[in-house]
């Protein structure tokens, strides 16, 4: 059977393998791209609008990106690189609509004020520490915080509805929070790339093997999921940007920097509020303090949720053990992915995590009475006939080797590349697709290094990415600029 060929195959058609695909056809009009999806249509799992919070994930307002370090300072780190990523992905979405190559950015992009809410006075003291690290930074110079009641209930009006009195509490807000519909973006971009010449797509299809040939090349067996039929394709460069998938490909392939790593599946559900009369009284990502010993994908949040042009609020995660990879997927993922290089690392996360496997296990047998108690802490006068649960997507936590032969748990992102670039796989979950454009730029150059030293590539890139190859947490400048121009044209500058 005569293989069909490619350049750049791209299994799975969600956030990462859009972005990527589209990334490359900018860069190279002539590449040859086929992208391969094992659901009947395009971005139905992880990237779904159901199945993820639909928060541009910027550090606004997620508090687990500013830990407490143990002297009682709190680390930015992370929240100033996420922001930093995010500004990347708003300005390739910013390219894209001055192109054309994407719509109305209201089609995938709203704004939604992202708030953090904390009560009690250890936490207030915390949440006033924080915002007077972050608003120094021009970064989050724009961050609001307050303690004032009457102030805060300007802000989130059902937050603060019958609310205790004198209970302390604090806020801070940022007016140009996003809520995006990944699953629409991804659609979007896969539309606009099927538009394009030497692009194929294949939807109801499983990649069964993955084979590195003699000639360097991959050799990719796709199975047609109706009729059986086994599609192969070549190709010089394979990414495995499938969601909860990823890990099961990459062990297919053989590849030596693959080994050692292994999966924690984290289930997650959703209480859903499609009531107008409730639905227009809050606007805004309000986001809190995790339980102890939750997950990060597991902090608290009331969010605006706008999809298909309508609103709704969201409260949740409410996260639960799984041994499934994937929404669509087998309970018998987790015990297949088990394999003699990661067996060791699997283990000892497992005797390591036990308090948290309980946490997942109580979160999954919960009523939906104590889901409400919890939504309580965010809305007071909540009844509990007005939500709904919905279930989210599948999140796969990365497990790896530690330098001392165990195992750790690790809840970010993680590109991995096989030492001659030909083959790269995206891992883990938080923050995900927001931070999709920074880490496909990391799978360019990495293994497309001499494509991207060129004087063609550079100029697009920085076409694309105006702050490509310079940092925005340390030119003030170039912030203020790149942020202002897609403020401006996603429309995210509107008064809320």
């Amino acid at each position: 059977m005569t293989a069909r060929t490619a350049d750049v195959l791209l299994v799975g058609a969600g956030a990462m393998s859009s972005t990527l695909g589209v990334m490359l056809k900018q860069l190279d009009p002539s590449i040859k791209i086929i992208m391969v999806e094992r659901l009947d249509h395009v971005a139905q799992e992880s990237t779904d609008g159901w199945n993820n919070a639909g928060t541009g994930h910027a550090a606004y307002c997620e508090l687990n990106y500013t830990p407490k370090k143990p002297d009682g300072s709190i680390d930015a780190t992370k929240a100033f690189n996420i922001n930093a990523a995010f500004e990347q992905s708003l300005q390739f979405w910013s390219y894209l609509v001055e192109q054309k190559a994407l719509p109305d950015p209201s089609q995938f992009i709203n704004t939604a004020p992202h708030c953090s809410f904390v009560w009690g006075e250890e936490n207030v003291a915390f949440l006033r520490q924080r915002h007077q690290l972050l608003s120094a930074h021009p970064m989050f110079e724009d961050m609001k915080y307050s303690e004032d009641p009457d102030v805060i209930r300007n802000w989130m009006p059902l937050v603060m509805q019958n609310r205790k009195d004198g209970e302390p509490v604090a806020a801070t807000r940022v007016p140009y929070g996003t809520d995006v519909n990944f699953g629409d973006l991804s659609r979007l971009m896969v539309d606009y790339l099927g538009h394009q010449p030497d692009f194929d797509l294949l939807v109801a299809h499983n990649v069964n093997s993955l084979v590195k040939q003699p000639d360097g090349r991959w050799l990719v067996q796709a199975q047609n999921k109706a009729d059986g039929h086994v599609t192969p394709i070549t190709a010089d460069f394979v990414f495995l940007g499938a969601g909860g998938g990823a890990l099961p490909l990459l062990q297919k392939t053989g590849i030596d920097e693959g080994h050692g790593y292994g999966g924690f599946p984290v289930s997650g559900q959703w209480l859903v509020c499609t009531k107008p009369e409730i639905v227009e009284q809050h606007h805004a990502k309000v986001y809190g303090k995790a339980p102890l010993g939750a997950p990060p994908m597991s902090v608290p949040h009331l969010d605006t949720r706008i999809m298909n042009g309508k609103k709704s609020l969201l409260f949740g995660p409410f996260a639960g053990f799984t041994t499934k990879f994937l929404k669509y997927g087998s309970y018998m993922d987790l015990i297949k992915s088990i394999k003699p290089s990661n067996i060791g690392p699997i283990m000892s996360v497992g005797m390591k995590n036990m308090d948290l496997t309980r946490y997942l296990i109580s979160e999954s047998l919960q009523s939906h009475e104590s889901r409400v108690e919890a939504l309580k802490n965010f809305f007071p006068d909540v009844s509990a006939d007005d939500w709904e649960l919905s279930i989210a997507g599948q999140r796969v936590q990365i497990i790896k080797k530690d330098p001392a032969g165990g195992g750790k748990l690790e809840f970010g992102t993680e590109v991995i590349v096989s030492a001659d670039g030909s083959m790269t796989a995206l891992l883990g979950a938080s923050p995900g697709a927001s931070t999709a454009v920074q880490a496909m730029l990391t799978i360019l150059e990495r293994s497309f290094g001499d494509k991207l030293k060129t004087p063609e590539w550079q100029a697009k890139l920085k076409e694309m990415i105006p702050s490509y190859g310079e940092s925005l947490i340390d030119n003030t400048e170039l912030l203020k600029s790149v942020r202002q121009r897609t403020l401006s044209i996603l429309q995210l500058n509107r008064q809320s």
